[in-house]
């Protein structure tokens, strides 16, 4: 066990928490960082803190755009919800969520010891409230802002 270390049993504990909060995206994600220490492929990981972020905002962003690219929404969808007083809110909504998170990324790259109590958090809201395993980077938006107003951020 002493190989394994303080942080496989780390990595192994957001596992389960990952399997038992019905966030599968989490435990797989740290089982391949477990695998990937294991098998001696830390050599990897400076690669993956710089750039899996935008891979994974770029595959979130090809997945948001298929509609519009499998033309199941065209100008005349497009306009009607930007004319309509839900649309107006979505836009402003989606401007807010976008500077949280950017916001978020800037705080965890600062503290990244943040995103234990976020996952923690995201696995407790999915697996108690019916939540949904997404927004981490929102959430440390959140924080940063909250912090900030405290002084401490």
């Amino acid at each position: 066990m002493a190989a394994f270390g303080q942080v496989g049993v780390l990595l192994l504990a957001i596992i389960l928490l990952g399997i038992v909060g019905h966030n599968y995206v989490v435990a797989v994600a740290a089982g391949v960082l477990l695998a990937l220490r294991l098998l001696h492929g830390e050599a990897l990981f400076p690669i993956l803190e710089k750039n899996a972020l935008n891979v994974g905002i770029g595959i979130i962003t090809l997945a948001i755009l298929i509609p519009i690219a499998s033309g199941g929404i065209g100008w005349s969808e497009l306009f009607g919800t930007l004319a309509s007083p839900t649309g107006l809110v979505a836009i402003a909504t989606g401007i807010f969520v976008a500077y949280l998170g950017g916001r978020g990324v800037g705080f965890l790259t600062i503290q990244p010891q943040v995103m234990v109590g976020l996952m923690v958090g995201t696995i407790v809201g999915v697996a108690f409230f019916r939540g949904v395993p997404v927004g981490p980077l929102i959430a440390g938006g959140l924080v940063a802002l909250i912090a900030g107003f405290l002084g401490r951020g």
